[in-house]
């Protein structure tokens, strides 16, 4: 019999508060929508349609929160990982709807009207569950950020230089949610090496990333449970074959513990990841990249409306911005640059200007005092830029006019940084992939650090949006813009 799932105690903690407050913001969001009906709010109680009784908000909340349970919503494996919660928590709304009026059809326990009355309840219901999932995970962050916890422990599987490969990406990552504990190496006589090779493999006592070595194929359950590993991470080889991870799983299942192969796809989404059955064999699929059809048309579409609504919010910024700018410092409004846009076509990009007239032509003589890496020019206490424009770098109100860019159809609100053209003569062939989409306002630059990342690691963020960008993505990267430009980080 299989033995209970081994999660730390933080999961269960976590778990029980997603299903406390997702049970709140249903029930809550479904008494407002009956009381809205039943005019107790905006006319006299009693009006014709009034629903018969409490009963039809009720009924509504427990389908709702039965649903949220029914689309594994609270699975730990995409709880505060990606965008699937939050996929999984807009099905299992539709799938409540669906139920519920086919219910009400079929049966004359109640009206359809006093179902569809509760359509009230959505928008109220889904931005609160929507808001408490998202204000659940920063708090996760948060504790991951600390080093307080909310971690997976992790025990690894693999060759010596596979695992030490794997050990660095999860514990050089704890905003992704695991920490590795320990690891077991294949044994000499599993791998068929000589004696003088044993230092490529491990036994109990020796060390393998920073990570204990706990023994070889034949001890992984029980080091598993040695040190209460939650998963385990076999990264495949060739003596790590096909039999041997069916022998690996059949360990973990006496010690209930989760397998996971690490496939190593290098920053490849996990939307773009699919396994598909032929015989006996899983493959795993990745999809390649997409740059047209209907995706992205529905992005354009997302930019144009976003873009002018943002527009019309900001437009009493935009006045006073472009007063300061203009009654500061000698010079025009804004700053023309030409950039490079998508599939290589150049455009001229609009910002507030930050710094004094002239001061282009003076990079040449600041170029022993570059702060930046690659073929990038930054300096953290740059003499040209004014007063002015210090803060306006600061808080990112400099690139506000870009706005009309992007309803321009030149950039969109979210991609890659906008490069230059003697940037672009100087990319590699992987820096050109981000040239397959229009550059962004903002993007995971912006949210990862902005100036204070290094060039390899923006070329690296830029090209994995490129590959991987999705509309739910978007909204993600504008939710954290805010907070990355209210802090200030990286930004000078």
């Amino acid at each position: 019999m299989r033995a209970r799932l081994a999660h730390p105690q933080w999961q269960t903690r976590y778990r029980a508060r997603l299903r406390l407050t997702d049970a709140a913001a249903v029930i809550g969001s479904a008494v407002v929508a009956y009381v809205i009906d039943a005019g107790l709010l905006f006319g006299p109680p009693g009006h014709p349609g009034m629903p018969r009784s409490i009963v039809v908000p009720a009924v509504v909340a427990v389908v709702w929160i039965g649903a949220l349970a029914a689309r594994s919503s609270y699975d730990l494996r995409v709880v505060g990982r990606d965008h699937t919660e939050y996929r999984r928590i807009l099905s299992a709304t539709w799938t409540a709807v669906s139920v519920l009026v086919l219910a009400a059809w079929l049966t004359t326990f109640v009206e359809v009207r006093d179902v569809l009355a509760q359509a009230v309840a959505l928008p109220f219901g889904l931005t609160a569950l929507i808001g408490s999932r998202y204000g659940w995970r920063q708090w996760v962050a948060r504790s991951r950020q600390r080093g307080t916890g909310c971690m997976t422990p992790v025990l690894v599987v693999g060759h010596r230089e596979q695992a030490e490969r794997l050990i660095s990406r999860l514990n050089g990552s704890p905003q992704q949610g695991f920490v590795v504990v320990g690891a077991c190496l294949p044994s000499e006589a599993a791998a068929g090496e000589r004696p003088g090779d044993r230092p490529r493999f491990g036994a109990p006592g020796d060390e393998v990333g920073g990570v204990p070595v706990l023994g070889d194929l034949t001890r992984v359950g029980e080091a598993a449970a040695l040190v209460r590993a939650s998963a385990v991470a076999v990264s495949a080889s060739r003596t790590i074959t096909t039999e041997a991870v069916r022998r690996l799983s059949w360990q973990l299942e006496r010690v209930g513990v989760d397998l996971m192969l690490a496939a190593e796809l290098a920053d490849v989404a996990a939307d773009r990841v699919s396994v598909h059955q032929a015989s006996d064999v899983s493959l795993l699929h990745v999809a390649a990249p997409r740059f047209d059809g209907p995706k992205y048309h529905v992005k354009q579409a997302q930019d144009w409306l976003l873009a002018i609504l943002l527009t019309v919010l900001v437009s009493p910024v935009l006045l006073g911005v472009g007063l300061a700018v203009v009654l500061t410092s000698k010079g025009g409004l804004f700053y023309l640059s030409e950039r490079v846009g998508r599939e290589g076509k150049i455009f001229r990009m609009i910002k507030f200007r930050t710094m004094h007239a002239g001061a282009d032509r003076e990079v040449r003589a600041l170029a022993t005092e570059n702060d930046a890496e690659g073929p990038l020019f930054k300096m953290r206490s740059d003499p040209r830029i004014t007063g002015v424009g210090r803060i306006l770098r600061r808080y990112s109100l400099d690139e506000l006019p870009q706005l009309f860019n992007v309803l321009g159809g030149q950039m969109s609100l979210v991609g890659p940084r906008p490069a230059l053209p003697h940037e672009v003569a100087a990319y590699e062939e992987r820096m050109r992939r981000r040239l397959l989409v229009k550059p962004g306002m903002t993007g995971m630059w912006q949210v990862s650090g902005r100036s204070d990342l290094s060039w390899e690691e923006s070329v690296r963020l830029d090209v994995y949006y490129a590959e991987n960008w999705t509309p739910m993505l978007d909204l993600a990267i504008l939710g954290q813009t805010a907070r990355a430009v209210v802090s200030g980080r990286g930004a000078y």
